[in-house]
């Protein structure tokens, strides 16, 4: 991969973080505005930045329009690129094929850097070749775990997925679970896919597990598919979404078919915390998106500046832990400034 056009003129010095977070994009934007705020108050950031010279990166997600997951990996990413003097150009689509062309119009652009999520290879992985190929650094995060070194990219940030729902499985194995419904926000995306699988795989001979795909952007829509199912199957006695919005949702559908069911999920935002203390779910899978987001971005500029690589050509785990009654407290103080 070319390198001329990366090389810094100098180590940088790096004052405390700044959060100054960008305008906003076409969904989640204000949240994430307020989650970096939020987290300013609470004493994360003060004035100042690397003096490194201005490179521009691009983040691309699939993320879907509503879901808060998203502002906390952006308030990860806003995070590093204040600390970096990094100007961060942030977009996201939930249809692979538009997502694949906002990578070709990053490319177009010349940015310095991206960090992209792959939910479809076959759709993703070319762009990311292509931007290898056009000699652009390029990071893969929260969806690509199987594929990122494939694709070309230097370093993969967050969870294997089919781990993940394999310790959850267990887990709902050894709190007794018999019938688990799997509630999957999205078809075709292969990290939720190995999610339901591993919890397949987790529960071994000691229960079963059906899927249920629902909406993930029409929250009236995900209530009636819920509620339409527990109510025609009485036999669920555990139901574990893949996102905490969904998570939400499951609350009232709950409630709506009179189900005795347990609930878990995949993934947080300040309001699912809130209901692991509360008791309505039990625990969270949680993979720490600002996580995730922030060394995104950190690591591209660690590569532009001092030409670092992290991981050794490995993934970089940010999860997968649980979140339950026994820590919800601590990180409740966290998720409820946007950081956790």
């Amino acid at each position: 991969m070319s390198r001329t056009r990366y090389r810094a003129m100098g180590i940088a010095v790096i004052a405390v973080l700044a959060l100054v977070l960008a305008a906003c994009s076409a969904t989640g934007g204000k949240k994430a505005a307020d989650a970096a705020a939020a987290a300013a108050n609470a004493g994360t950031s003060t004035s100042g930045h690397a003096n490194t010279p201005r490179y521009t990166i691009a983040m691309i997600t699939h993320a879907q329009p509503g879901d808060t997951f998203w502002d906390i990996i952006r308030a990860g990413a806003t995070a590093a690129a204040a600390k970096d003097n990094i100007a961060l150009n942030y977009s996201n689509n939930d249809d692979p094929t538009q997502q694949a062309q906002l990578i070709q119009d990053a490319i177009n652009s010349k940015v310095n850097g991206i960090a992209v999520t792959d939910p479809d290879p076959a759709a993703i992985c070319p762009e990311v070749k292509k931007a290898v190929a056009a000699g652009i650094p390029i990071v893969m995060f929260n969806a690509g775990v199987l594929n990122w070194q494939q694709c070309g990219a230097m370093e993969y940030f967050g969870q294997d997925e089919t781990v993940a729902g394999l310790a959850a499985g267990k887990r709902l194995a050894a709190a007794g679970a018999k019938h688990v419904l799997c509630v999957l926000q999205a078809q075709g995306q292969v990290q939720l896919e190995a999610r339901c699988a591993g919890v397949k795989q987790g529960l071994g001979s000691e229960g079963t597990m059906t899927k249920l795909y629902v909406d993930g952007t029409d929250s009236s829509a995900m209530l009636s598919s819920m509620t339409a199912e527990l109510t025609r199957d009485k036999t669920v006695d555990a139901v574990i979404t893949l996102g905490a919005p969904v998570a939400l949702v499951a609350i009232q559908a709950i409630a709506a078919a009179h189900s005795t069911t347990k609930l878990y999920t995949f993934d947080t935002n300040a309001a699912e915390i809130a209901k692991i203390k509360s008791g309505a779910v039990q625990w969270a899978v949680d993979q720490q998106p600002y996580l995730q987001g922030y060394e995104s971005v950190d690591s591209l500029w660690l590569y532009l500046t001092n030409d670092d690589v992290i991981g050794g050509g490995q993934t970089v785990y940010t999860g997968p832990s649980f979140i339950d009654s026994t820590n919800v407290a601590q990180i409740a103080v966290y998720a409820n400034r946007g950081t956790r």
